[in-house]
């Protein structure tokens, strides 16, 4: 084979080389192309069948538009049955962009109806957008005359805005809701999963430019209003409460006045004032006098303490009213009894410190039961002593005060004291009359409920069920009912020593013919303690044999005559006479006879 057959051979061979990589090439591009045909397939099939639903519903939302509908708020009532929180019927106006077909004449009706300038409505009314809200909660009565004019592109949407019946009634407990209706403070925001509801909409269609189309129907899903609250609260006992305190505000010019109305047995709050109170229909207008410009930080500050809760949000140091507590400790320690006698020169000599009695010139030789009739701190420091801190703060540990209460208000404070190991001698003798730490007074009068009641701690609330509007089911809350924290015999024992408190000693201004009342006074000095204030309170209790209501009442920084047996036991003696028969409670026959 010569050299032109051997170039022409290897020629031919690379041609066939060629043509079969080339062959190869185009099969496995129409192999390739087939398998894509057939995930393409599967992938179609996939869709048409499994998510076909997904995606007509995402087509279907392309042609529609969504208005919500309001769910009803749950209503707010008293163990009565009273309604004090409900509804009232407003409308929210909205414009839709691309509907609007008379411009300036929406304008012009939205100014004159809704009180707006012209130039803050049509920047909405010309923004290209959705949707664009022009005002909320307008009346029913405007909402229905904007209907009326029947303008297109304006929608009126009926809504639902609180409204308090009772004004400043418990404002502070029950709290408010805001612009979308949801809770803000109190009870409104403890109990918000409760009382929102579930809001509803109305699918309205459209076509490819927005334009909502005509005689087609609208899609509803109905709202579903939020659960109704029963109460323990009363209205008539808040009423007889807040009226007392309202007054004794006024007489003593005191800074604030706070009332607490227990059932001891269960922890059934039935009235809890804190005065000065606010109007709840309009709870961002202050209920004093102020320079402060709407919309600042000092007036928002403000309206922080008009909302404070000063039962639950604020300590105090209790003084004489907390010898309830150590008088229980001593008797349970058995360190004390009825028949000890002490003697009191008008004060007591601790380490180097002089604590005076607030009789100056002593009581001189007394009884335990006389040492308490007298609030004799003297006393209660030897009584304090003979405990010492660690079985001191054991006690405080058993009846609770070294815990919050649990009840169902937001923001509750916690006490405030030393720790046990900075705890000396003066220290201990301060304590044991009620200075040197700070609790609140929900924490007081809790705590006193469990001293009176058989010695069983208690879990303060308000909230007694919820019940579905729609189909009556019933959720009954359940607050613990502690295990006994001392014995009957010392709980018997102090219902005795409270009860000469009142009939023969510093709380007899809180008699009342026909009943066996108990209680302690107190008259507690504020920090810083050269400033001179003070918080004159009274914790008062009745039947004195069979405690069915306990009531607490502080005074802050009353002008004139301060001390909590002249003005404060009054109060509660008052507010006793006008509820104890309210609630049922029949007068001792021995008074009868």
């Amino acid at each position: 084979m010569n050299l032109g057959e051997t170039v022409h051979l290897t020629k031919l061979k690379g041609e066939y080389r060629s043509r079969i990589y080339n062959k190869k090439k185009l099969v496995i591009y129409f192999f390739a192309i087939f398998i894509i045909f057939i995930l393409l397939g599967i992938r179609i099939g996939y869709v048409m069948i499994f998510r076909s639903r997904h995606y007509a519903g995402l087509a279907q939302e392309l042609h529609e538009r969504e208005r919500q509908i309001k769910a009803a708020r749950g209503k707010l009532v008293d163990r009565n049955g009273v309604v004090i929180a409900s509804n009232e019927t407003v409308c929210t106006v909205s414009v839709i962009y691309n509907q609007i077909k008379e411009p300036e004449k929406v304008i012009q009706v939205l100014s004159d109806t809704l009180g707006m300038s012209q130039d803050d409505i049509r920047k909405k009314v010309e923004k290209i957008s959705v949707r664009e809200k022009i005002k909320s909660n307008i009346s029913k009565e405007t909402g229905d005359l904007i209907r009326s004019y029947d303008l297109d592109g304006v929608k009126v949407d009926e809504d639902y805005k609180r409204y308090y019946p009772y004004g400043t009634l418990a404002s502070k407990v029950l709290g408010f809701t805001g612009s979308d209706n949801q809770g803000i403070i109190g009870l409104e925001v403890e109990y918000e999963d409760y009382l929102k509801g579930t809001d509803g909409e109305i699918l309205t269609q459209t076509d490819a430019r927005g334009i909502e189309l005509d005689q087609v129907v609208e899609g509803r899903k109905e709202a579903i209003a939020g659960q109704n609250l029963l109460l323990a609260l009363d209205v008539n006992i808040q009423q007889y409460a807040q009226q007392a305190a309202e007054k004794v505000m006024e007489e003593k010019s005191a800074g604030y006045v706070s009332i607490i109305v227990m059932n001891p047995q269960n922890g059934e709050i039935y009235a809890m004032v804190n005065n000065p109170e606010f109007d709840l229909n309009h709870p961002y207008e202050l209920n004093s006098e102020t320079d402060a410009a709407r919309g600042t930080e000092e007036y928002q500050n403000l309206l922080n303490k008009m909302w404070r809760n000063q039962c639950i949000n604020d300590t105090y140091e209790p003084g004489s009213t907390f010898k309830i507590v150590t008088a229980t400790a001593g008797l349970e320690e058995g360190v004390v009894s009825l028949d000890s006698t002490f003697s009191c020169p008008g004060y007591r000599m601790v380490e180097d410190r002089r604590i005076k009695c607030h009789k100056t010139t002593g009581h001189g030789s007394e009884t335990f039961v006389q040492a308490t009739m007298n609030s004799c701190n003297p006393v209660f420091i030897d009584v304090g002593l003979r405990i010492g801190p660690e079985r001191f703060y054991y006690y405080l540990q058993k009846l609770g005060l070294m815990e919050k209460t649990g009840v169902d208000l937001p923001g509750e404070a916690g006490t405030i004291i030393h720790k046990l190991e900075n705890v000396g001698q003066v220290e201990m003798a301060t304590m044991s009359f009620g200075q040197s730490f700070q609790i609140t007074p929900l924490q007081l009068i809790t705590t006193a409920s469990s001293v009176i009641n058989g010695g069983n701690r208690v879990t303060p609330h308000l909230a007694v069920k919820s019940v579905s509007p729609q189909t009556g089911s019933v959720h009954k809350f359940e607050f613990p009912l502690g295990d006994r924290i001392l014995s009957e015999e010392t709980s018997s024992t102090m219902r005795y020593i409270l009860e000469q408190v009142v009939s023969e000693g510093s709380g007899k201004n809180a008699k009342i013919e026909g009943y066996r009342i108990g209680g302690k006074t107190a008259t507690s000095e504020k920090l810083p303690r050269s400033l001179k204030k003070y918080i004159s309170s009274f914790v008062g209790f009745a039947p004195a044999d069979d405690p069915q209501v306990i009531a607490l009442i502080t005074i802050d920084e009353p002008e004139g005559i301060y001390y909590g047996g002249t003005i404060a036991a009054p109060v509660v003696g008052s507010i006793f006479e006008n509820i104890l028969p309210y609630l049922g409670i029949p007068k001792t026959e021995a008074e009868d006879n």
